[in-house]
C-alpha cells in the first residue's frame, strides 16, 4: 500500500479534497493511506512552542529544529523506512514535475513536511536530507495545500485509481508537451457571445490516423505558444538525440 504522511501544524486540513473523487475512493478502498501528524505534539514546553525568532534578525518566525527533527524521526519508521523520500514544501524548492510524481508513485510512499512561518531551520533540512519541492512560483500561507497537490498527482498514478489504464498517456507534461484541446457533444454550440462554434471536422471524420496527427500538431503548437520553456527543453533534447 502506498502511504503518505504529512507533518503539519494543521492536521485537520487533511484529507480535505483528497477525501473526494478518485483519490477519496482509492483512500476508502485501501489503495493508499494518509496520516496527518501534528508537529506541535513534539513541542518541548507546555505552551506547545514550535517556532522562534530568526538569528540575525528579520521579520517572521522560524520552525524550531529540535521540535521538527523529533517529529520527522518519530514518523519516519512507519512511513516505509529511511529510504522513503522526505519532501519539504518550499517556494525555493525544485519545481515539482510529472516525472517526479511518477517516480514517487512507484515507491512505497512519501513523507511531506508542511512548512509554516518564514521557513524551516536550515539544519533540519541538512540533517534529514529533506528534498525541497515547489509547486509554483508563488508563496502560500503554508505547505499543506502544496502537499495535497503532490499527493494527488501521485495517487492518481497508482494502479487501479484512474478508470482507464491509458487515460494519462497523453496528458500535459507526460512527454514534455501540453495537452491537446478537447471537444464533446453537441458538435455545434453557440456560446453566450452569440457565436456558433463547431467541433473541428477532423475529429468527426472517423480517420484515427489523421486525428492522432492533428492532436500531436495542436499539442506542439500550444506548448510552443504557452510554455516556451518546455518547448525549448523538448527541442534541445531532440537535437541531442539526433
Amino acid at each position: 500500500m502506498w502511504r503518505a504522511i504529512a507533518l503539519t501544524l494543521f492536521p485537520e486540513m487533511f484529507p480535505g479534497p483528497l477525501g473526494e473523487s478518485l483519490a477519496g475512493k482509492a483512500l476508502k478502498e485501501g489503495v493508499w493511506a494518509l496520516e496527518a501528524v501534528d508537529i506541535r505534539r513534539f513541542a518541548r514546553d507546555r505552551h506547545g512552542t514550535v517556532d522562534d525568532a530568526p538569528f540575525g534578525g528579520g521579520a517572521g518566525m522560524v520552525m524550531k529544529p529540535d521540535v521538527l527533527s523529533d517529529a520527522i524521526a518519530a514518523v519516519s519508521p512507519r512511513s516505509g523506512g529511511p529510504d522513503v523520500p522526505k519532501l519539504l514544501m518550499s517556494p525555493r524548492g525544485a519545481p515539482f514535475s510529472q516525472a517526479r510524481a511518477r517516480e514517487l508513485a512507484k515507491g512505497p510512499g512519501v513523507l511531506l513536511v508542511c512548512g509554516r512561518f518564514e521557513g524551516v531551520d536550515e539544519r533540519v533540512i541538512e540533517a534529514h536530507a529533506l528534498e525541497e519541492v515547489s509547486v509554483g512560483d508563488f508563496v502560500l500561507s503554508g505547505g499543506e495545500i502544496a502537499a495535497m497537490a503532490v499527493m494527488d498527482s501521485c495517487v492518481r498514478l497508482l494502479p487501479g485509481v484512474m478508470g482507464a489504464a491509458r487515460s494519462g498517456d497523453e496528458e500535459s507534461f507526460e512527454d514534455g508537451l501540453l495537452e491537446y484541446p478537447h471537444y464533446t457533444r453537441p458538435a455545434s454550440w453557440t456560446g453566450p457571445d452569440g457565436i456558433e462554434r463547431r467541433v473541428p471536422e477532423i475529429l468527426v471524420s472517423g480517420h484515427h490516423g489523421k486525428v492522432a496527427e492533428w492532436r500531436k500538431k495542436r499539442r506542439e503548437e500550444i506548448t510552443r505558444e504557452r510554455r516556451p520553456d518546455l518547448w525549448a527543453r523538448r527541442t534541445a533534447k531532440t537535437d541531442e538525440e539526433k
